[in-house]
């Protein structure tokens, strides 16, 4: 696989208003979409999203903390490592799914730690938000 390299990072989080204070006054972290639940902002050339979780920690949904991990691959270098992963009987859990305008793949590493493989940047996702 030819990985380019980090894209971004989806942090689970119980209130967004109080991470976003944190993260936007506090680090000064520039903001770039604000939904109802979510909210996505950049940091220099790392972007970040946050999503608000109902009753985080509970059985039924993960924990807050990292949601998953992003790595970026090239569009023309992605179904083949879309069919790698897939040879590896590695298990997914989306995809290969079109988001904004690009394509992820997300699997889980042995530990279950959720990984992504994403084509596109901040800049695209966020033309399909605004």
């Amino acid at each position: 696989m030819k990985v380019l390299g980090f894209s971004h990072i989806t942090l689970n989080v119980n209130d967004l208003e109080k991470s976003l204070n944190f993260y936007c006054n506090s680090l000064k972290m520039r903001l770039r979409h604000k939904g109802k639940t979510d909210a996505y902002l950049e940091w220099g050339t790392a972007w970040i999203c946050l999503i608000q979780r109902n009753k985080l920690g509970s059985t039924e949904q993960k924990s807050c903390g990292v949601d998953h991990v992003a790595f970026y691959i090239s569009e023309e270098d992605f179904q083949e490592a879309v069919e790698q992963i897939e040879k590896m009987n590695i298990t997914i859990v989306r995809g290969p799914v079109q988001r904004g305008r690009g394509w992820s793949i997300n699997f889980l590493d042995p530990d279950g730690i959720e990984l992504e493989l994403h084509t596109s940047n901040l800049d695209e996702r966020m033309k399909v938000w605004i």
